[in-house]
Formats: C-alpha cells, structure tokens, sequence
C-alpha cells in the first residue's frame, strides 16, 4: 500500500510490551513503567492478529519491540503465530540482549530472522549507570548466544550521544574490524525524559564520518546510510533522523503495545485497532497509512508525542 504522499509502506513495528528490565535514561525515568492491567495490553492472539492485517494490506516486514520483547510472557507463541503468516517475508526483534543467553535459540527456532542488540557504551561502569539496572557482561554474553543459536546479519545499536559515548566511536568501528557486524549510530532524539538535555548531547552523525575518513561509503538508501572500514568484515550504519530526517523514505507504521496504529514515532495521531477484526480491522490499518504524517519536526521542536520511547516501541 502506499500513503498519500506516494511512499509504500511495508515495515510494522509491532510493540509486544511496554515493561523493560533496563531504566535506560533516554528511554524512561528512574521509576521504571507503571505496570498496566493485564487486560490493557495486546493479547497473543490480538498481537497475531493485528500482524496478519498488517500482512493483508501489503506489509512484508514485522519487527517485533518493548520496552524490552524478551520480557513478554507469550512472546514465542507470537513469533510463531507471525511467522506462519503466508506473505511475510521477514520477521526481526530488538532486544537490550540481557536475556537472549536464555532466549537466543528458542526464537531462532520459533522463526525470528534477525536480531538488533541495543548496546550504547563498551564500559562496565557507563553501561550501569545508563541502563541504571543493566550489567555489560549479559549484554556481551547475549550476542554471543545470538550467533551461538545460528542468527547472522547482526546489528548493533548504538544512541550516539554526546558527552556519554562519543569518545568511544573508534572502539565501536574497531568492533566492525573483528566481526560481521552492522554497528549502527542513531542519532539521539528530542523525546520523553531526554527532551531537555543540553544540545551538546545531541551530536549529528556527520560528526562520526568527519572524524573517520576512512569510511567508504556503501548505501545510502533505506534508513541507515551504510559505510565499511577498508578490509573489514563487519559494516557501519549512521541514522540521522534529527539532522538529516528520512522521511520521505519511511515505509512503516507503528503499533504500540496497548493496541494503537502511529503512523510516525512522533506524532500525537494514533488509531486504535483493538476489538476491531477481519475487515474493520485492516480498513483501520489502511486508513493509518493513508494518512501516516509527511515528516515529522525535530530540527525545530521536540517530539509532539507525549509517549516514552518505550510506551511506542523502540
């Protein structure tokens, strides 16, 4: 399907919690989430359901998100229930890693194609205080059960963010010389409890190909512009949706975890799709995209959603 700007739109993140084992303090405050009744939450089924839908009007990729996915009870049953969808080409998942140690083979065998890990410092002791709860070490010994259980392809993500990690861009390039990763730089966002940060956090990628001439570029379409250290196994993704926003590139729509279709991480606009099945439910899909927003508006203002990035999935 393609929205009324003409871009066709393929790509559902589909949020299966809002809970997280992290506090990530870009994400969310030290408090954690609220827990919601069971009952206000996606079910199995709606979370199949919805997929399905989404597949029927013409999407080819589902990423599952949180929160934090691996939290979810349920969590393999949707990833097998997704994955028998007849036309879905691609089902993924980004995950902190902490628990794939437990998980990584299970959702291999349950169908999941590809993993993103979050990983935004290589030090023990930023790592703790970022993610407030977190331990490198579960997060370094879940991408190695990632490629134990036979995923390839990994991607690495890293928030660049100024002041906390910039001074460790080599040390993550270098990671991309032993391995066949894509370690991705995402630029920060202005967005729940990061929103009032000094500017000096919020760094342009630019920044990253200014400081390393030796990046040879090799794709510059799709979300991440995509660039390799000579000789190197691995490759580098820089996303830049606040200094060079893509979106006029966008092809996905957005579900969050109590069931609401964005068209856009940023916008206020949100459709609700629970009790709605068969045809009401993909004509609400259609219409979501459809009217899935131009752009957003970071270079000038802070994000006009008032969700977390966890409330939206990540």
């Amino acid at each position: 399907m393609q929205d009324q700007y003409g871009r066709t739109v393929d790509y559902l993140r589909l949020s299966v919690t809002d809970l997280c084992n992290y506090r990530c303090q870009y994400c969310m405050g030290p408090q954690g989430v609220e827990k919601r009744p069971h009952g206000a939450m996606l079910s199995v089924e709606e979370c199949v359901e919805i997929g399905a839908a989404a597949v029927a009007c013409g999407v080819k990729k589902i990423r599952l998100t949180g929160g934090e996915p691996l939290v979810r009870r349920g969590l393999l049953d949707i990833c097998r229930g997704l994955r028998a969808l007849p036309g879905l080409e691609e089902l993924c998942l980004t995950t902190n890693g902490s628990l794939l140690p437990n998980l990584a083979g299970p959702l291999r065998k349950a169908g999941v194609d590809r993993l993103n890990i979050s990983l935004d410092t290589l030090h023990p002791d930023r790592f703790a205080a970022m993610t407030r709860l977190g331990r490198l070490e579960d997060a370094l010994s879940g991408i190695q059960a990632a490629e134990d259980a036979g995923f390839t392809n990994l991607k690495l993500d890293t928030v660049l963010i100024g002041g906390f990690n910039d001074d460790e861009i080599n040390d993550f390039l270098a990671l991309t010389m032993d391995h066949p990763w894509e370690v991705r730089f995402i630029e920060l966002m202005p967005m729940g409890p990061c929103a009032q940060w000094e500017k000096s956090c919020f760094l342009p990628v630019e920044h990253i190909l200014k400081n390393n001439p030796a990046l040879q570029i090799l794709s510059t379409e799709g979300v991440a512009r995509r660039y390799r250290l000579p000789q190197a196994p691995g490759t580098v993704g820089l996303i830049s949706p606040v200094s060079h926003d893509f979106c006029g590139a966008c092809r996905r729509i957005r579900v969050t975890a109590d069931g609401r279709l964005k068209g856009c991480l940023h916008s206020r606009e949100e459709r609700p799709l629970r009790g709605l099945h068969g045809e009401a439910l993909q004509s609400a899909i259609r219409a979501g995209i459809v009217q899935k927003p131009s752009r957003h508006h970071l270079a000038d203002r802070p994000s006009d959603t008032p969700r977390t990035m966890n409330q939206i999935g990540g």
